[in-house]
């Protein structure tokens, strides 16, 4: 007898558009007699916001609870959220895109009967992706200290540019004038590093990038780090504080507070279909290499 395979489902409960995509994901689980979980803030955008009848065996704030498949319903920002709550119980994360983009959640709303198949089937493949996480000397705040795309240090509103001193590995780096300073993984190299001038890294090429914002010398460019690194962060600001923004999750700090960014002990895991290549990706998505003359 197979074993019930076990899901549990986030979602971004902003779009409306989604809850067409979001019955027919639970309508094909249903028919499969999967075990199924849901976040429940995007249960009650789907039952009370939208009226759709969920199949579901409960729902859940944090998952404490062990799954084999977590399931993400949104763009890209949605699987990070589920990366963030998935942590470090080597949860297989899948993304259905239903947002712009689709980077990292790259399954589109026509491929979820697929998409299901192949997770039966186990015809696919799971990428390990690099974790970074700060830990703070002083004030600690309250968010997830842990990022799969970057943590960003940056100034507060309108605030002028801050100054930020970097310690490599214990040995003064440089120190940065700019708007903030994006640490990010090779997964978070094609986000908000990127458009701020930092280079496209391939994914598990064990490495961190330090890419300024808007800097305010021209001689500060990006700089490629070993993932084995501890960077050191000590923040200067007119205003006293700063926010450091863990995959887009900001908080605000005193200026007296200390960052340490160091690989966290656990990777995430995110499912692809076996044919996936990454470079067919950047092609894709990002258009990389095309010449728009032709």
């Amino acid at each position: 007898m197979k074993k019930k395979i076990t899901f549990a489902v986030f979602g971004n409960e902003y779009q409306t558009r989604k809850s067409t995509s979001a019955q027919k994901l639970f309508s094909i689980l249903s028919e499969r007699k999967a075990e199924v979980y849901v976040e429940k803030i995007f249960y009650k955008f789907l039952t009370e916001g939208q009226r759709l009848s969920v199949p579901c065996a409960g729902t859940f704030s944090v998952l404490d609870f062990d799954v084999d498949f977590v399931i993400s319903m949104g763009g890209d920002g949605t699987l990070l959220k589920a990366a963030s709550k998935v942590g470090n119980r080597n949860v297989p994360i899948i993304g259905i895109n239903m947002g712009r983009l689709g980077y990292l959640a790259d399954v589109l709303p026509t491929e979820i009967d697929k998409a299901v198949s192949m997770l039966y089937s186990g015809n696919y493949i799971t990428e390990s992706h690099a974790v970074i996480e700060v830990a703070t000397e002083g004030k600690d705040f309250s968010g997830s200290h842990y990022a799969l795309n970057d943590i960003a240090i940056l100034k507060q509103d309108n605030a002028s540019m801050i100054t930020i001193r970097a310690k490599f590995d214990g040995q003064n780096l440089v120190t940065y004038q700019a708007d903030g300073l994006i640490i990010s993984t090779p997964t978070g190299s094609t986000a908000y590093s990127l458009s701020n001038g930092g280079p496209i890294i391939m994914p598990q090429t064990g490495v961190l990038c330090l890419t300024p914002v808007a800097p305010h010398s021209l001689n500060i460019r990006p700089l490629v780090v070993p993932m084995s690194s501890e960077i050191t962060l000590d923040v200067e600001s007119r205003s006293h504080t700063y926010l450091v923004a863990v995959d887009g999750r900001s908080e605000k700090l005193p200026e007296t507070t200390r960052l340490n960014i160091r690989k966290a002990s656990y990777e995430v895991l995110i499912v692809k279909r076996r044919r996936h290549n990454y470079v067919a990706t950047l092609r894709e998505k990002m258009m990389w290499g095309m010449d728009i003359r032709e």
